[in-house]
């Protein structure tokens, strides 16, 4: 029995370095991908969060007793909440049709209102933008209008 393993080994190919080669190549391209990944995810995140505070803004807005005030607190207390915190982002209230500056205090029934976040991606960790595939000026913009009541 001795004998035949020492057959069957001396009949084997020798493999040297083979798999370090091609974890070495192989390596770099799933990282970067990997990476990729993770800064587009958090891109999608970071989209679908500030188009609700944009939403939640909204609502607050077409209230009959909805104030300016009221609006930048909800898009306050919904960024805040989404783990964006209370500062960075801009708001823009603005009539939904002609894009004018908006008092919702002041505004009719059936007027639109237009809230809109806007986020720059330049403000996010770089450790959850690893590559810096985004580029820095962009920014993240969440628009959402109603009609108030």
């Amino acid at each position: 029995m001795l004998r035949i393993t020492n057959v069957v080994r001396r009949h084997r190919p020798h493999r040297s370095g083979g798999v370090l080669l091609e974890a070495a190549l192989v390596l770099p391209i799933l990282l970067a991908v990997s990476f990729g990944a993770v800064e587009f995810g958090y891109y999608v995140f970071m989209k679908q969060a500030v188009q609700g505070a944009a939403r939640e803004g909204a609502r607050a807005g077409i209230l009959s007793t909805s104030t300016n005030a009221k609006i930048t607190t909800a898009v306050t207390n919904a960024m805040s909440s989404s783990g964006m915190g209370t500062s960075g982002y801009t708001i823009e209230i603005k009539h939904g049709q002609t894009d004018a500056v908006l008092n919702a205090a002041n505004a009719t029934a059936q007027t639109p209102v237009k809230v809109v976040v806007k986020y720059p991606w330049s403000s996010v960790s770089t450790g959850l933008r690893p590559l810096q595939l985004i580029d820095s000026g962009k920014q993240v913009t969440g628009t959402s209008v109603m009609s108030k009541e």
